[in-house]
Order: C-alpha cells, then sequence, then structure tokens
C-alpha cells in the first residue's frame, strides 16, 4: 500500500485538476472502500498485495485533493481552515479506533466489519460529496503546463524537511508508544495504551483549534514553537523515570506535531513556481516516505541502542526542521485573494 500511495502521489495530478475535488472525491473513497472490503474475501497475499497497491494509489491521490481543495477554501474564505482538516482526520482515526475496539470485542469476523463500513461510507460519502462545489483557483496561481509526474523542487526541500520531522515524531507517538510504555514501565495494558489515546487526543484537539492561532501570529511562529513542544516532548520521553511522565511527554509530542504538516502542505500549496497541485503532491511524496519507513527505521534504533534512544534520535530531525523554518511565512495577515470564477460541480 506504501508504493501505491507513493505512486499515486506521484502521477495523479493531472488527473485530479481534470476530474475535479467532487469526482475525484467519490473515486478515491469509494476506490479505496471497496479495496478494502475486497481484501479480507482473498485467499492469499499474493492476492492481497495488488489490491492493496490500487487502495494505496486512491490513498495518495485523495491526500493531493484534500490538501488542494482545503487550500483553495482557504483563499476564498480568508483564514485558514488546513489545520482543522486534518483535525477532522485525527479525530476520525480516534473515533474509528475505538468502534473498531468494540467490534473485535463483539468477536465480529473482518470480512463483515469492513463490508459494513463500506456501507457506511457509502452511504456518508454520497450524502457530503453530493454537495461539494469545486473552489476557484488561487488568482496567483502557476498557469504553465500540468506536467505529468510530481518531483520534488531544490525550492521545495526545507517545506518537505518542515513537514517530515512532525511525521515522524507521530510515528514515535502512535507505533512505538504502548510498546515504550510495557518494556520500560511494565504497566498494565489500559496504562500503556494510554499513551496512544493521549498522543492522538491531543493532536487531533490543537489541529481542531490551531487556525486562529496562526492567523494571529503566521505560520513560522507557530510552527517554530509546536516543533520546540514536540522536541520538549520526546526529550521528556526519553528521560522519564517513570510513566505518568511519559504520558506527559506523549502529550506534548501530539501537541507539538499537531499542526506543522499542514502549515508545510498549505505553503507549498501557496507556491507560484508550478501548479499548486504538484508541489502538494511533491511534499506528500517526501513526507509519506518519512511516515512509511520512520516506525520501521525505529524500531532497529530500539533494537539497537534501547526504545528511550529512538526517541532521542527524532530530536535532530526537527532541530533541522528549524533551522530552515524560514520558508514559512511570517506574516499574519489574511488569506484571502481574488479568485477565479467558481466552477461547476466538478
Amino acid at each position: 500500500m506504501s508504493v501505491g500511495a507513493l505512486t499515486g502521489l506521484t502521477v495523479s495530478s493531472p488527473y485530479i485538476e481534470k476530474l475535479g475535488a467532487r469526482r475525484t472525491a467519490f473515486i478515491t473513497v469509494f476506490g479505496a472502500s471497496i479495496c478494502y472490503a475486497i481484501i479480507p474475501w482473498l485467499p492469499n497475499a499474493w492476492a492481497v498485495a495488488p489490491v492493496f497497491f490500487i487502495a494505496g494509489i486512491f490513498a495518495g491521490a485523495l491526500e493531493i485533493n484534500v490538501n488542494l481543495e482545503t487550500d483553495r477554501h482557504e483563499a476564498v474564505l480568508g483564514y485558514r481552515i488546513m489545520s482543522r482538516a486534518h483535525g477532522m482526520w485525527s479525530l476520525g482515526f480516534f473515533v474509528t479506533a475505538f468502534i473498531s475496539a468494540g467490534i473485535r470485542q463483539l468477536g465480529i469476523a473482518p470480512e463483515w466489519h469492513v463490508l459494513g463500513s463500506v456501507i457506511v461510507a457509502g452511504i456518508a460519502g454520497w450524502i457530503v460529496f453530493s454537495k461539494i462545489e469545486n473552489a476557484p483557483h488561487r488568482a496567483d496561481t502557476h498557469g504553465g503546463d500540468m506536467p505529468g509526474i510530481a518531483f520534488p523542487t531544490i525550492g521545495l526541500l526545507p517545506l518537505c524537511l518542515i513537514g517530515a520531522a512532525p511525521l515522524l515524531v507521530e510515528g514515535g507517538g502512535i507505533d512505538w508508544s504502548a510498546i515504550y510504555m510495557r518494556d520500560v514501565f511494565d504497566v498494565a495494558p489500559f496504562i500503556g495504551g494510554m499513551s496512544i489515546t493521549i498522543f492522538s487526543l491531543f493532536m487531533a484537539l490543537a489541529r481542531i483549534f490551531m487556525d486562529p492561532v496562526v492567523d494571529r501570529y503566521s505560520p513560522r511562529v507557530v510552527a517554530g514553537t509546536l516543533l520546540a513542544i514536540a522536541a520538549l516532548g520526546l526529550v521528556i520521553v526519553g528521560f522519564a523515570p517513570n510513566p505518568y511522565v511519559a504520558l506527559f511527554g506523549f502529550m506534548l509530542m501530539g501537541l507539538g506535531c499537531s499542526s506543522v504538516y499542514p502549515l508545510a502542505v498549505s505553503a507549498a500549496a501557496q507556491r507560484t513556481d508550478r501548479p499548486a497541485s504538484v508541489n502538494v503532491a511533491s511534499l506528500g511524496q517526501m513526507t509519506f516516505v518519512v511516515f512509511f519507513a520512520g516506525p520501521p527505521l525505529l524500531g532497529f534504533v530500539a533494537q539497537a541502542f534501547g526504545i528511550r534512544m529512538s526517541y532521542f534520535i527524532i530530536v535532530p530531525l526537527l532541530v533541522a526542521a528549524l533551522l530552515v523554518i524560514k520558508a514559512l511565512s511570517d506574516k499574519p495577515a489574511r488569506l484571502i485573494s481574488e479568485p477565479e470564477p467558481v466552477t461547476p460541480h466538478g
């Protein structure tokens, strides 16, 4: 699926521009959902792998579509909504994980669990997506040809670094926190699971309420502050003498990595050197490599040097992101611009 997502991020930009936000939302969400519904019924890994690959392509295209359309709506509205849009994803992750735990407790077979999820997603998606209208392009958007393949440019690399750093923190918070609590403090499973819960909850809440803060203080100030908070959380987790101090560290990690990636996405979409969808896709490529490859690499570090070290080793990446923080705007001004005429349903 990771390879499929990177493929989708690489090649889908021109198709998204052609199809529009509404059609792309229908195709990517329903396409990925159908793939997930098929997987439990397949006989072996050889049959599962290509379906996961296709689902990944849909997921990569969905990432571009949602971020691009959110940025364009920001321009129309005149204030930021990117962070809260990502907050809805985090909140959805939190809620669905909670529901899935209940379904697992009830002993419902994965085949029927996923099939039911597809039906719910289909009904909800049809109701919501039918009302989507394409937001107009920003007035200062790139007017040249649309390249068929998206790759990062030198000018985009600082934003890639800023976006990748919090995703590695997220990997340490979601994928390894429960194992850390078990191995370091030998806590009960409930206390260990609280590390993921606290991390995810504070990340979601911060994203939902962060946009007005960015409007007031600027992306550069907010992102720099959040990266510093995340670094502090990592250090606290690394040195934590007891599980409660560690939980406080995970809280800071969730808060710190909350809105940095959305700010990097907005900055990439507002660059004028290439079409916005290409820059968003290129940023997604680089950051998702870290998102997918980071947790296994942290596992190798934990195996070789201890799991505390796997948190310390993330700090230099955050420091590097702080060194290129000038890639983000230092202006807290409103985002309103003269848009192009609104297009019909796309």
